[in-house]
């Protein structure tokens, strides 16, 4: 069922120029690639210049590992959120590739503990997994001195992405589906399910106000005015996916098993 927001966040969605110290940013994470998967995330800048994340998110492959990251720019490049239209090679799913000109290079990795730079960008040992029914739940918060420059200051540009989807719905990432992982194969590394790496979610920010976690979607929104020049694309998608190789490594360690099915 689609997330409902309340009426008081409604109320405060009038976003400032820039986010300050108690206030939160909300982020309606919507079905990328066809699967259901749907959430809510909330980026909170705390009184100590931390970034508070929480983020719900159900029908997301069950008892799997799920890479997520948040995108932008805190430069006042307008990166967004792609949709089918990006989906270049035809065969109806948006995959990594396709999805970095849009979304922007990783401005941080979510993972659960340790890095939290674009380097543990598919560091899945330290990604969330959901549980049994698909359900993610993830918080964490991000110490100040560990947020690259302008995070705080432009939360309203950003945006949160997940990856890791089950085409055909067989409770895992196998080849049977959408084959193997063109994302790793251009990395060098062979093996990995083209469904562990396309992404699931992903979501703007839709406003900017102190409170708790909303239960509900509301209409997106951009950041900025400027566009991403096609060399400053080549930049970051290039930058993204030289930083992935090392992980990536890591991903077909813990898909290994699967990777026949």
């Amino acid at each position: 069922m689609p997330f409902v927001v309340a009426a008081a966040a409604v109320a405060l969605f009038a976003v400032p120029a820039a986010a300050h110290a108690d206030e939160s940013v909300h982020v309606a994470m919507q079905d990328l690639n066809g699967t259901g998967a749907e959430g809510m995330a909330m980026l909170t800048a705390t009184d100590s210049g931390d970034l508070a994340v929480t983020i719900k998110a159900s029908g997301m492959t069950p008892n799997a590992p799920h890479a997520q990251h948040i995108h932008g720019s805190t430069t006042g490049m307008d990166f967004m959120c792609p949709d089918k239209s990006d989906d270049k090679d035809g065969n109806g799913y948006v995959s990594t590739e396709e999805g970095l000109p849009k979304y922007g290079d990783i401005h941080l990795s979510l993972t659960t503990t340790g890095d939290t730079t674009k380097a543990s960008g598919l560091a899945v040992d330290r990604m969330p997994k959901a549980d049994a029914e698909g359900n993610l739940t993830y918080e964490r918060v991000i110490p100040a001195a560990d947020l690259p420059p302008g995070t705080i200051e432009h939360l309203k540009d950003l945006h949160v992405v997940q990856h890791g989807i089950d085409v055909n719905d067989n409770g895992t990432y196998d080849m049977e589906a959408l084959g193997e992982s063109t994302f790793a194969k251009s990395l060098g590394v062979d093996g990995i399910p083209e469904e562990a790496t396309d992404p699931a979610t992903c979501g703007m920010v839709t406003g900017a106000a102190a409170g708790s976690m909303p239960t509900g979607g509301v209409d997106t929104g951009d950041g900025s005015t400027e566009g991403p020049t096609s060399t400053s694309i080549a930049l970051y998608t290039a930058g993204g996916l030289a930083l992935a190789g090392v992980a990536v490594l890591a991903l077909r360690r813990r898909l290994a098993p699967n990777a026949g099915r």
